[in-house]
């Protein structure tokens, strides 16, 4: 009865005066991630993409070369060009400034006049009115005219009109603002090394730009290069800083990604046309294993590939083959040729500019423009074919790596095969040392991959039966960055994550892409629990690059996690604290030691085996108490060059990489 007397009174309160309509910026405060992705960290970093684009469409128009980024004290941003300068003039239909209505106004912007922006890579025209309805404030710089002009606003609202504030020979705009922190609850902190990533993909991108990442949050050491070469500290302290520029673009793109490899041609071939679109790839050859191609359109990085991607494949295999056969390179070759054959071991990077780009969905993650799978092909088969001809050598080379990619393949799919038949899903049982869960919702149950037998019998012990399983690798796995599909089938411990997971080899879709069939995943969160110590970083990287290169949809959709076992127990007495930095185990040490270093004992764990199965519950698997870490990709170019680099054949580059970082880690005697 009560039940009917509720619904009678909602039934009556929803009346016409119940449809909210939402005004100016209110929707996008109101439902942020529907504009920006998110309201953590990622959705943060956005908000300075967004404004950086419009610059970009700037350079992209011809007006603009020079782009200065600075993160400010209390983590404000400021983004600076020396383009034209938002207009400012009084708006025909508006009847405001036309700053004020790019600023308050949805799908307002230069880059709907296909006179004002032929090819624009914000395509909604939300960018800076989003930015602006999530900050708390923003100012809005606008050098014009001779003059310089000025505009406050708070959460979307202007605190008054648009002002002339002074004088200016240059022109140009520079937009300051400070995230709303009643939006961002998780985090306002900006991250350098995340902004840089974007930055310099945006340089090489668009080359001929000088953008600069400046961070006034830090001050680091000045280093000046002498005439010998050598890198020398100069006894100063400067803010964190850097300049990306680009003056071949692409190829230097390929370069930078291919740092950690052994290229099998001397430099990228580089394929430019603008017969149809504007088409700008760069692709290179290297000895590895794993298939790197990123591809873009107006500056957009479409994650999920689409049209242009699906031309440039078949360009490639196309030309390749038709020399190879018209060569007769083929002739001892008794196998098949596959499509993905033609692209082991090799890096490209596809840039299109289309001034009316179609995207699925609103994330512009996939181009579906049906003029660009041909366009692409094309120009990709014509440089090719070009490339190939000119450089005979080079081509048998390639040839050569595609033959034994096949060869391999063929090798893989054997081994792939005894995986599926060794799954659970072809009749056999699950590995020997997988101490499963009782639970058989994937959305409750969590695998830990665990690094060795002891550590893996204390978690046996320690964990929750129903919902954690366990799986104890030994030593340390195959580095797939330098083994070919076979030999990573072939290992038993890579097998036996196949079967523990459930899970099918990721398999070439009609479109080319490689996906993974995770309807049977049995665990929702897939846990890497390593020692703390410079074994257990190695291990857990090998087994993030195995992810990255085999079982990528994990990672995508968001199933693997990193522990983090604390460093330190401080105890004295009865009470006890684990730490998880250095700081933790200096505060915790000042306190138990009342000022004292006596009285109080530290241990440091460098192994999980040093814990008893209660302490390793409670400090690294207790849901309620545990640090787990969701491993997430902002950036997969940024990835995609660390894990070359840093798993790679080539040394110099990762000795580079370790002297630059060096300062960060933390590494026991």
């Amino acid at each position: 009865m009560i039940e009917k007397d509720e619904m009678k009174r909602a039934e009556e309160q929803y009346s016409a005066n119940s449809i909210q309509v939402l005004e100016g910026l209110e929707a996008v405060r109101k439902r942020p991630s529907m504009y920006i992705g998110d309201i953590a960290e990622r959705g943060l970093h956005h908000l300075v993409y967004e404004v950086v684009d419009n610059c970009i469409d700037e350079a992209m128009a011809g007006f603009c070369d020079t782009i200065d980024v600075r993160i400010l004290e209390g983590n404000s941003i400021r983004v600076r060009d020396n383009g034209r300068g938002i207009p400012t003039g009084m708006h025909e239909k508006e009847h405001r400034s036309a700053l004020e209505v790019v600023l308050t106004v949805l799908h307002a912007g230069g880059k709907f006049d296909k006179n004002s922006y032929k090819v624009s890579g914000g395509l909604h025209g939300v960018g800076v009115s989003c930015v602006n309805a999530l900050s708390d404030s923003l100012v809005a710089e606008v050098h014009r005219e001779g003059k310089v002009f000025e505009q406050h606003y708070s959460k979307g609202k202007p605190l008054g009109p648009v002002q002339v504030v002074g004088e200016s020979s240059d022109t140009g705009t520079i937009i300051t603002f400070h995230p709303d922190p009643t939006i961002f609850t998780q985090t306002l902190v900006y991250r350098y090394d995340t902004l840089a990533a974007r930055l310099r993909e945006l340089a090489f991108l668009n080359k001929g730009i000088r953008i600069r990442l400046t961070d006034e949050r830090e001050l680091v050491d000045e280093f000046v290069v002498d005439a010998a070469g050598e890198s020398k500290s100069t006894g100063r302290k400067v803010f964190r800083s850097e300049a990306f520029y680009s003056e071949k673009g692409l190829s230097e793109f390929i370069e930078y990604l291919d740092a950690g490899a052994s290229t099998i041609i001397p430099e990228p071939v580089c394929v430019n046309s603008d017969k149809i679109i504007p088409i700008d790839i760069a692709l290179q050859y290297n000895n590895g294993y794993s298939e790197k191609i990123y591809s873009y359109v107006n500056n957009i990085h479409t994650i999920e590939g689409g049209t242009h991607l699906q031309g440039f494949k078949m360009g490639l295999s196309r030309s390749l083959k038709q020399y190879a056969e018209k060569n007769k390179l083929l002739e001892k070759f008794k196998g098949d040729l596959a499509p993905e054959d033609f692209r082991e071991g090799l890096t490209a990077v596809i840039s299109v500019k289309i001034a009316e780009p179609q995207f699925e969905g609103q994330t512009k993650t996939k181009l579906g423009n049906p003029e660009a799978t041909s366009a692409v092909s094309q120009a990709t088969a014509a440089a090719m074919d070009n490339y190939l001809e000119e450089n005979p050598r080079f081509a048998k080379t390639i040839i050569d790596k595609i033959v034994l990619a096949a060869t391999a393949r063929a090798a893989a799919r054997k081994a792939r095969e005894m995986v599926q038949r060794k799954s659970p899903l072809g009749g056999a049982g699950m590995p020997g040392k997988l101490a499963d869960c009782s639970e058989r919702d994937p959305e409750k149950c969590e695998l830990f991959l665990v690094e060795g037998d002891s550590a893996g019998g204390t978690a046996k012990q320690g964990r929750d039966r129903k919902t954690q399983a366990i799986l104890p690798l030994r030593g340390k796995i195959l580095n797939v960055e330098k083994a070919s599909g076979d030999r990573a089938f072939d290992s038993e411990e890579i097998r036996n994550i196949y079967t523990a997971l459930g899970v099918t080899v990721a398999m070439e879709d009609e479109t080319g892409e490689k996906h993974m069939d995770l309807s049977k995943l049995r665990y929702h969160k897939v846990v890497i629990m390593t020692d703390a110590d410079v074994d257990g970083s190695h291990i857990a990287c090998l087994i993030l690059t195995f992810f990255f290169r085999y079982m990528f949809d994990l990672i995508k959709n968001g199933y693997v996690y990193l522990a983090t076992p604390p460093l330190y127990l401080v105890k004295k007495g009865k009470e006890e604290v684990y730490c998880w930095t250095e700081e933790q185990r200096e505060e915790a040490s000042l306190r138990l030691g009342k000022g004292s270093d006596k009285g109080y004992t530290v241990q440091r764990y460098k192994g999980l085996g040093e814990m008893s199965d209660v302490q390793l519950w409670e400090t690294t698997m207790d849901p309620s108490r545990r640090r787990l870490r969701k491993i997430t990709i902002d950036n997969a170019a940024a990835a995609e060059r660390t894990f070359s680099m840093l798993m790679g054949d080539d040394v110099p580059p990762r000795r580079q990489f370790i002297e630059e970082n060096a300062h960060y880690a933390n590494i026991d005697a």
